[in-house]
């Protein structure tokens, strides 16, 4: 069986990208934020559709999951917060009240591939609002949306070190899935 997802080619995690060691701030962050997303491509690479949907762990969460979960993240924190956008399909119609970990839960019954291809989409969209906010007002450039309780808005900084977070996060409940389902282990 073919995998859902490609493998990454040419040794996986030894060629993700590293953030570096005497750089400037903004890359940095960049480089971290980059190092993260590689990580989990690789985490979710070679793997066929019904591994990826697998909760093998006494959860629920998946690695489809996880991948959506972070195109939401993605599309939510440079899409809409930073630049002013609405959210992008799928998530400006999901139904949120009624599930508010839609991309969590709904994501088993997605196609791998799919879900791949709107995190890269995401991910690319990021960028670019990333690009057009450091060419504004650098890492102070302030969010489009301020916070709902607090009236404050965050700034690039943030927002950029809030991304690594999530990505961090989620990647070490990547790492258990993935032992999980194959044995692969690495970070």
């Amino acid at each position: 069986m073919s995998p859902a997802i490609p493998a990454i080619p040419a040794g996986g995690p030894v060629d993700r990208p590293r953030a570096p060691l005497a750089g400037g701030e903004a890359a940095t962050l960049l480089g971290f934020l980059e190092h993260h997303r590689a990580t989990l491509r690789w985490k979710v690479g070679g793997l066929s559709t019904e591994q990826l949907r697998a909760a093998p762990l006494p959860s629920s969460l998946t690695l489809v999951g996880l991948l959506k979960h972070l195109a939401y993240v993605e599309d939510w924190w440079s899409g809409v917060v930073l630049s002013g956008r609405g959210q992008a399909p799928p998530f400006d119609t999901a139904p949120w009240d009624d599930d508010p970990d839609w991309e969590l839960t709904s994501a088993r019954a997605d196609d791998p591939a799919d879900v791949l291809a709107l995190w890269e989409s995401r991910v690319a969209a990021a960028r670019d609002d990333v690009d057009a906010a450091l060419a504004r007002e650098g890492l102070d450039t302030p969010s489009a949306i301020a916070h709902p309780r607090t009236g404050e808005r965050a700034s690039l900084r943030w927002i950029l070190v809030h991304l690594i977070e999530e990505y961090a996060r989620h990647n070490g409940h990547a790492d258990l899935l993935r032992e999980a389902i194959d044995g692969t282990t690495g970070c």
